[in-house]
């Protein structure tokens, strides 16, 4: 006797984390379902400018050209100018590392973008400490007060955070057992996807302060509007492309 259940196979599911490696069923932010995915066998560098991020390419490139133009403009000092030009660099690799990864749908993809992801990662964090070091170098040498700016300390509380951030990602993917296993683990992504998207806009909030400091406006003459359209366009790039899946967010419920 025939059942009467249906006998198709649940949709895959990633060895990485929960959520099925089903493009359909990856809803973004905005659009519709599968509008941020990559497609099966998509070259992975096509992730950097599918759905909106191209638009987070010309902000985070905005950024970028805008501050380092502004620094080799202007006279340059040793303890000052690798500063701005680091934290630049930081941001847009950090940038970089949330476009790889965002799309990815089936294990192996995952898993590339992954190494990708947690690479540049390493990169930026790297240029983000030496950019601290040179500032705190300078304000030591020079005897300036520290924390005396909105800059500053977003700065500092930003900088914390996403050092804690990392351990965190890195403990996941890495060193599972000591969240509890594998399995205990993988549930623990989606704090960590809320976390990055977080980090981001104080990312961005710091640069943003970083334009109202007498350094950027009396010295490098930046105008705040660069950094504030540049700043948008990440934001819209970005945060459309969030599929609610990976957030433990689920809409056809």
């Amino acid at each position: 006797m025939a059942s009467s259940e249906s006998t198709q196979p649940p949709p895959p599911l990633s060895t990485t984390d929960a959520e099925p490696a089903v493009p359909t069923e990856s809803e973004p932010l905005l659009g519709r379902p599968g509008d941020a995915i990559q497609k099966p066998d998509a070259p992975m560098f096509l992730n950097l400018v599918l759905g909106t991020a191209w638009l987070s390419q010309l902000g985070a490139l905005l950024l970028l050209v805008t501050t380092w133009s502004a620094v080799f403009l202007h006279k340059l000092g040793v303890l000052i100018s690798p500063h701005p030009l680091l934290q630049s660099l930081g941001t847009f690799l950090l940038i970089q590392a949330i476009l790889i990864l965002q799309p990815t749908s089936t294990p192996a993809a995952k898993r590339t973008g992954q190494r990708i992801h947690a690479s540049l990662h390493l990169l930026s964090f790297l240029s983000f400490i030496s950019g601290i070091t040179v500032i705190e170098t300078n304000k030591h040498v020079n005897h300036n007060a520290h924390l005396h700016s909105l800059h500053g300390y977003l700065g500092v509380i930003t900088g914390t955070l996403l050092f804690a951030q990392y351990m965190f990602g890195i403990g996941i993917w890495l060193v599972p057992g000591i969240f509890g296993g594998e399995e205990k683990a993988k549930a623990l992504w989606k704090y960590h996807r809320y976390g990055g998207y977080l980090l981001l806009v104080l990312v961005l909030a710091t640069i943003g302060a970083a334009a109202d400091t007498d350094y950027s406006k009396g010295v490098l003459k930046i105008e705040g509007w660069t950094f504030g359209l540049g700043i948008a366009l990440v934001v819209v790039g970005v945060f459309p492309r969030v599929q609610l899946r990976k957030l433990g967010i689920d809409r056809s419920r």
